[in-house]
């Protein structure tokens, strides 16, 4: 998410660890291009986030929250919208539960206002005057 546009990078995953980690940080580099120079990635402090072994991309900046404040991470309010596609419903198996997910994301990728809104905090660098 980038909360001053809206503009984001989704990737879906099974599970999650210092590999999968790895991984999304160089899909999110690649994504962004060369030519946006460093960008800073606001993180919790979940294990696979800050264990040495994660791989970081030249050019990207891990920051840290502050310990036990998810209500900081602009994402954490984005997660009931996409919950929305898999609430109080049944799922045959994972595949049918990632693709209600994928879709619901995917309309939620094409309203970057509707990500904006909820993810620009006012403290947000740069966010002065615009959310």
């Amino acid at each position: 998410m980038e909360p001053e546009t809206g503009e984001s990078l989704s990737l879906l995953v099974d599970g999650i660890d210092t590999e999968v980690m790895s991984w999304v940080l160089r899909e999110f580099r690649g994504w962004l291009g060369e030519e946006e120079g460093e960008v800073w990635v606001v993180l919790d402090r979940a294990g696979w986030h800050v264990s040495p072994r994660v791989e970081v991309p030249e050019g990207v900046r891990l920051v840290f929250l502050p310990p036990y404040s998810p209500e900081l991470q602009p994402v954490e309010r984005v997660w009931p919208l996409v919950n929305e596609a898999v609430a109080n419903r049944y799922f045959a198996d994972l595949g049918a539960l990632m693709e209600a997910v994928e879709g619901r994301w995917l309309v939620l990728q094409g309203d970057r206002e509707l990500l904006r809104r909820h993810t620009l905090f006012h403290w947000w660098p740069g966010a002065k005057g615009s959310a």
